[in-house]
Protein backbone atom coordinates (compact mmCIF):
# COMPACT_ATOMS: atom_id res chain seq x y z
CA UNK A 1 0.00 0.00 0.00
CA UNK A 2 1.52 3.29 -1.15
CA UNK A 3 -0.18 6.44 0.11
CA UNK A 4 0.00 9.60 -1.98
CA UNK A 5 0.72 12.52 0.32
CA UNK A 6 0.78 16.31 0.07
CA UNK A 7 2.17 18.70 2.67
CA UNK A 8 0.71 22.18 3.17
CA UNK A 9 2.61 24.64 5.36
CA UNK A 10 3.81 28.22 4.95
CA UNK A 11 7.01 27.44 6.87
CA UNK A 12 9.71 25.82 4.65
CA UNK A 13 11.42 24.27 7.68
CA UNK A 14 8.18 22.59 8.79
CA UNK A 15 7.69 21.17 5.27
CA UNK A 16 11.27 19.85 5.30
CA UNK A 17 10.72 18.08 8.63
CA UNK A 18 7.54 16.30 7.50
CA UNK A 19 9.04 15.48 4.10
CA UNK A 20 12.16 14.07 5.74
CA UNK A 21 10.07 11.89 8.06
CA UNK A 22 7.95 10.67 5.14
CA UNK A 23 11.02 9.66 3.13
CA UNK A 24 11.88 7.16 5.86
CA UNK A 25 8.58 5.28 5.36
CA UNK A 26 8.22 3.16 2.22
CA UNK A 27 4.41 3.36 2.30
CA UNK A 28 4.42 7.16 1.84
CA UNK A 29 5.00 9.05 -1.39
CA UNK A 30 5.08 12.84 -1.12
CA UNK A 31 3.74 13.92 -4.50
CA UNK A 32 3.80 17.68 -3.85
CA UNK A 33 4.34 20.32 -1.18
CA UNK A 34 2.62 23.69 -0.93
CA UNK A 35 3.52 26.89 0.88
CA UNK A 36 -0.10 28.06 0.76
CA UNK A 37 -3.52 26.43 0.88
CA UNK A 38 -4.89 28.22 -2.18
CA UNK A 39 -2.56 26.42 -4.60
CA UNK A 40 -3.20 23.13 -2.79
CA UNK A 41 -6.95 23.57 -3.21
CA UNK A 42 -6.52 24.18 -6.95
CA UNK A 43 -4.26 21.12 -7.23
CA UNK A 44 -6.86 18.89 -5.59
CA UNK A 45 -9.53 19.90 -8.10
CA UNK A 46 -7.83 17.68 -10.68
CA UNK A 47 -5.67 15.37 -8.56
CA UNK A 48 -6.39 12.85 -5.82
CA UNK A 49 -4.29 12.04 -2.79
CA UNK A 50 -4.70 9.72 0.18
CA UNK A 51 -3.34 11.88 2.98
CA UNK A 52 -2.73 15.57 3.72
CA UNK A 53 -0.41 16.98 6.38
CA UNK A 54 -1.96 20.38 6.98
CA UNK A 55 -0.82 23.46 8.88
CA UNK A 56 -3.50 25.76 10.33
CA UNK A 57 -2.03 29.26 10.58
CA UNK A 58 -1.41 30.34 6.98
CA UNK A 59 -2.05 33.66 5.19
CA UNK A 60 -4.97 34.21 2.77
CA UNK A 61 -6.56 30.80 3.47
CA UNK A 62 -5.97 28.97 6.74
CA UNK A 63 -6.09 25.21 7.19
CA UNK A 64 -9.69 25.02 8.38
CA UNK A 65 -10.85 27.30 5.57
CA UNK A 66 -8.97 25.11 3.11
CA UNK A 67 -10.83 22.00 4.29
CA UNK A 68 -14.14 23.75 3.58
CA UNK A 69 -13.13 24.15 -0.08
CA UNK A 70 -12.75 20.42 -0.58
CA UNK A 71 -15.64 18.57 -2.16
CA UNK A 72 -14.10 15.20 -1.37
CA UNK A 73 -11.77 15.14 1.60
CA UNK A 74 -8.81 12.74 1.92
CA UNK A 75 -7.51 11.72 5.32
CA UNK A 76 -6.08 14.77 7.08
CA UNK A 77 -3.44 15.13 9.79
CA UNK A 78 -3.19 18.58 11.34
CA UNK A 79 0.31 19.91 12.07
CA UNK A 80 0.46 23.04 14.21
CA UNK A 81 2.57 24.79 16.82
CA UNK A 82 -0.64 25.69 18.66
CA UNK A 83 -2.22 22.99 20.80
CA UNK A 84 -5.46 24.98 21.18
CA UNK A 85 -6.63 23.89 17.73
CA UNK A 86 -6.85 20.23 18.80
CA UNK A 87 -10.59 20.34 19.57
CA UNK A 88 -11.38 22.04 16.27
CA UNK A 89 -9.34 19.37 14.44
CA UNK A 90 -11.66 16.73 15.88
CA UNK A 91 -14.67 18.64 14.58
CA UNK A 92 -13.26 18.57 11.03
CA UNK A 93 -12.60 14.82 11.37
CA UNK A 94 -8.81 15.02 11.27
CA UNK A 95 -7.15 11.65 11.84
CA UNK A 96 -4.57 13.09 14.21
CA UNK A 97 -3.10 16.33 15.56
CA UNK A 98 0.67 16.76 15.59
CA UNK A 99 2.19 19.59 17.62
CA UNK A 100 5.33 21.10 16.11
CA UNK A 101 8.17 20.35 16.24
CA UNK A 102 7.07 16.87 15.13
CA UNK A 103 9.38 14.06 16.22
CA UNK A 104 9.81 11.02 14.00
CA UNK A 105 8.44 8.53 16.59
CA UNK A 106 5.26 10.63 16.91
CA UNK A 107 5.01 10.95 13.12
CA UNK A 108 5.45 7.19 12.70
CA UNK A 109 2.69 6.50 15.24
CA UNK A 110 0.30 8.67 13.21
CA UNK A 111 1.22 7.00 9.92
CA UNK A 112 0.66 3.55 11.43
CA UNK A 113 -2.78 4.69 12.55
CA UNK A 114 -3.61 5.96 9.06
CA UNK A 115 -2.43 2.72 7.43
CA UNK A 116 -4.40 0.67 9.94
CA UNK A 117 -7.60 2.63 9.20
CA UNK A 118 -7.13 2.27 5.46
CA UNK A 119 -6.39 -1.43 5.62
CA UNK A 120 -9.54 -2.02 7.66
CA UNK A 121 -11.92 -0.12 5.44
CA UNK A 122 -10.14 0.31 2.08
CA UNK A 123 -10.00 4.10 2.10
CA UNK A 124 -13.22 4.44 4.13
CA UNK A 125 -15.47 3.09 1.35
CA UNK A 126 -15.48 -0.65 1.03
CA UNK A 127 -17.53 -2.17 -1.74
CA UNK A 128 -18.28 -5.67 -2.89
CA UNK A 129 -20.30 -6.72 -5.91
CA UNK A 130 -22.95 -8.39 -3.78
CA UNK A 131 -23.40 -5.99 -0.87
CA UNK A 132 -21.71 -2.56 -1.12
CA UNK A 133 -21.00 -0.81 2.16
CA UNK A 134 -19.58 2.42 3.51
CA UNK A 135 -17.70 3.18 6.71
CA UNK A 136 -18.79 6.23 8.70
CA UNK A 137 -16.86 7.87 11.51
CA UNK A 138 -19.18 7.94 14.51
CA UNK A 139 -16.58 9.07 17.06
CA UNK A 140 -12.87 9.80 17.24
CA UNK A 141 -11.89 6.12 17.24
CA UNK A 142 -14.76 4.11 15.81
CA UNK A 143 -15.62 3.50 12.16
CA UNK A 144 -19.05 1.94 11.68
CA UNK A 145 -19.82 -0.20 8.66
CA UNK A 146 -23.19 0.56 7.04
CA UNK A 147 -24.57 -1.40 4.11
CA UNK A 148 -25.86 0.86 1.37
CA UNK A 149 -28.91 -1.32 0.78
CA UNK A 150 -29.98 -0.69 4.41
CA UNK A 151 -29.94 3.12 4.19
CA UNK A 152 -33.42 4.64 4.04
CA UNK A 153 -33.01 8.39 4.49
CA UNK A 154 -30.16 10.80 5.20
CA UNK A 155 -31.28 13.99 6.95
CA UNK A 156 -29.38 17.26 7.28
CA UNK A 157 -28.82 18.65 10.76
CA UNK A 158 -26.75 21.71 9.72
CA UNK A 159 -23.12 20.56 10.12
CA UNK A 160 -24.24 17.02 10.98
CA UNK A 161 -26.39 14.40 9.29
CA UNK A 162 -28.67 11.67 10.59
CA UNK A 163 -28.44 8.39 8.67
CA UNK A 164 -31.54 6.26 9.12
CA UNK A 165 -31.18 2.60 8.20
CA UNK A 166 -33.51 -0.37 8.40
CA UNK A 167 -32.08 -1.24 11.82
CA UNK A 168 -30.46 1.86 13.35
CA UNK A 169 -29.77 5.59 13.24
CA UNK A 170 -26.39 7.33 13.20
CA UNK A 171 -25.47 11.00 13.61
CA UNK A 172 -22.13 12.01 12.14
CA UNK A 173 -20.27 15.26 11.53
CA UNK A 174 -20.67 15.76 7.79
CA UNK A 175 -22.75 17.87 5.42
CA UNK A 176 -25.62 16.36 3.47
CA UNK A 177 -24.10 17.58 0.20
CA UNK A 178 -20.74 15.99 0.96
CA UNK A 179 -22.25 12.67 2.00
CA UNK A 180 -24.67 12.55 -0.95
CA UNK A 181 -21.79 13.10 -3.37
CA UNK A 182 -20.18 9.92 -2.03
CA UNK A 183 -23.28 7.77 -2.60
CA UNK A 184 -24.01 6.00 -5.92
CA UNK A 185 -26.22 8.33 -7.97
CA UNK A 186 -28.26 5.45 -9.41
CA UNK A 187 -29.29 4.37 -5.90
CA UNK A 188 -29.82 7.64 -4.02
CA UNK A 189 -31.35 11.01 -4.85
CA UNK A 190 -31.54 14.39 -3.11
CA UNK A 191 -35.21 15.33 -2.77
CA UNK A 192 -34.92 18.38 -0.53
CA UNK A 193 -32.23 20.60 0.96
CA UNK A 194 -32.72 18.49 4.10
CA UNK A 195 -33.13 14.96 2.68
CA UNK A 196 -31.41 12.40 0.48
CA UNK A 197 -33.27 9.11 0.09
CA UNK A 198 -32.73 5.61 -1.23
CA UNK A 199 -34.66 5.34 -4.49
CA UNK A 200 -35.59 1.69 -4.02
CA UNK A 201 -36.99 2.40 -0.53
CA UNK A 202 -39.63 4.82 -1.83
CA UNK A 203 -43.01 3.17 -1.21
CA UNK A 204 -45.18 5.80 -2.87
CA UNK A 205 -45.26 9.28 -4.36
CA UNK A 206 -48.18 11.57 -3.55
CA UNK A 207 -48.22 15.21 -4.53
CA UNK A 208 -44.91 16.72 -3.50
CA UNK A 209 -43.89 14.02 -1.07
CA UNK A 210 -42.55 10.48 -0.97
CA UNK A 211 -43.27 7.76 1.54
CA UNK A 212 -40.42 5.73 3.03
CA UNK A 213 -40.82 3.34 5.94
CA UNK A 214 -44.37 4.68 6.45
CA UNK A 215 -43.11 8.26 6.88
CA UNK A 216 -43.72 11.03 4.35
CA UNK A 217 -40.88 13.31 3.25
CA UNK A 218 -41.47 16.55 1.37
CA UNK A 219 -39.94 16.99 -2.07
CA UNK A 220 -38.41 20.46 -2.36
CA UNK A 221 -39.81 22.66 -5.10
CA UNK A 222 -36.45 22.95 -6.88
CA UNK A 223 -35.96 19.17 -6.75
CA UNK A 224 -39.46 18.12 -7.83
CA UNK A 225 -38.98 17.68 -11.58
CA UNK A 226 -35.71 15.79 -11.24
CA UNK A 227 -37.05 13.49 -8.52
CA UNK A 228 -40.22 12.54 -10.39
CA UNK A 229 -38.30 12.07 -13.64
CA UNK A 230 -35.84 9.74 -11.91
CA UNK A 231 -38.53 7.73 -10.14
CA UNK A 232 -40.61 7.36 -13.30
CA UNK A 233 -37.59 6.35 -15.42
CA UNK A 234 -36.69 3.66 -12.89
CA UNK A 235 -40.30 2.48 -12.87
CA UNK A 236 -40.44 2.13 -16.66
CA UNK A 237 -36.97 0.62 -17.05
Amino acid sequence: MILKVIIIDDEPLAINVIESHAEKIDQLEVVKTFSNAVNASIFLQSNTVDLIFLDINMPVLDGFGFLETLKKKPMVVITSAHAEYALKSYEVEAIDYLVKPVSFPRFLKTVKRVIDLLSKNESIHQKSNENPSIFIKIDNKKLQKVYLNEILVVESLKDYIRIKTTSDKYIIHKTLTGFTDELPKDKFIRIHRSYTVAIDKIQSVEGNSVEIDDIRYTIGRSYCDEVKKKILSDYHS
